[in-house]
């Protein structure tokens, strides 16, 4: 019996990931990777240049673009926490105003809940949000002297800064290879037949363990600007799409 179980175990890859401050456990096992890991690899590096072509010219999303203009990661954590659950011009809006106002941590703390509640204001959850903006950068000054840290581990300890953000954070804000992924880019991923995975988190585990780390920080642009223009989360645009042919259309019922 135990010979059976063994290899099932010894394929079994947990990974070990913070929230909130403590240790969780995920597992990755073949059940993830439908067409294994080296091939879902290697289709990726085949596809992503092809993606990039697709959405050449379209909009990048606003934290991207503050990021650019700014080359500051307080104001990329900042839009980014300001941005979960809202669209994305309302983003780039709002992240003008507050930054009008303050644009570091010891400006912002001398702001308050209300005044950046207004700022922000209509990004989704704002009054939850300038709660967290304000404890944050309370916590930067306290414990980071004004800096904002580059490592995920400091990040996640950040009120309402969660792996997502963090991974932003440290792609955008500083330059160095994280992946960030969001509802497009776990919702792509799945229903391309790269990988099979029941949320975002998991998702980025699986990537780590298949992307190849020179796209860790484009993809999430990529995948944001393909799945808004024709990877739609409901009746995508197939029809016009240059990579259906290696699309495994997982979970499409209706298309245009």
């Amino acid at each position: 019996m135990q010979r059976d179980i063994l290899p099932v175990l010894n394929y079994v890859h947990y990974v070990t990931f913070q929230k909130e401050g403590k240790n969780f456990y995920m597992s990755l096992d073949r059940r993830n990777f439908p067409a294994g890991k080296k091939k879902a690899g290697a289709f990726l590096a085949r596809l992503i240049p092809e993606v990039r072509e697709i959405v050449t010219g379209g909009e990048i999303p606003s934290v991207t673009s503050i990021a650019q203009k700014t080359r500051s990661p307080f104001k990329v954590l900042i839009s980014t926490v300001i941005s979960a659950r809202t669209k994305d011009e309302v983003t780039a809006e709002s992240s003008r105003r507050l930054f009008s106002l303050a644009d570091s941590p010891g400006e912002m703390v001398s702001l308050s809940e209300k005044v950046i509640a207004k700022a922000i204001y209509p990004a989704g959850f704002y009054n939850i949000k300038a709660k967290s903006i304000k404890k944050l950068s309370r916590q930067l000054l306290r414990e980071f002297n004004s800096r904002v840290p580059d490592t995920l581990e400091e990040l996640l300890r950040l009120p309402g800064v969660g792996r997502k953000t963090a991974n932003l954070v440290i792609a955008r804000g500083f330059g160095k290879p994280a992946i960030c992924v969001d509802t497009h880019v776990h919702r792509i991923v799945n229903r391309l037949g790269l990988i099979k995975t029941d949320n975002p988190s998991q998702t980025e585990y699986a990537l780590r363990e298949i992307l190849d780390r020179k796209y860790w920080i484009e993809i999430n642009d990529l995948f944001v600007i393909f799945g808004r223009t024709v990877c739609r989360p409901v009746s995508p645009f197939c029809s016009i799409c240059g990579i259906t042919d290696l699309c495994k259309r997982k979970g499409v019922g209706r298309s245009r």
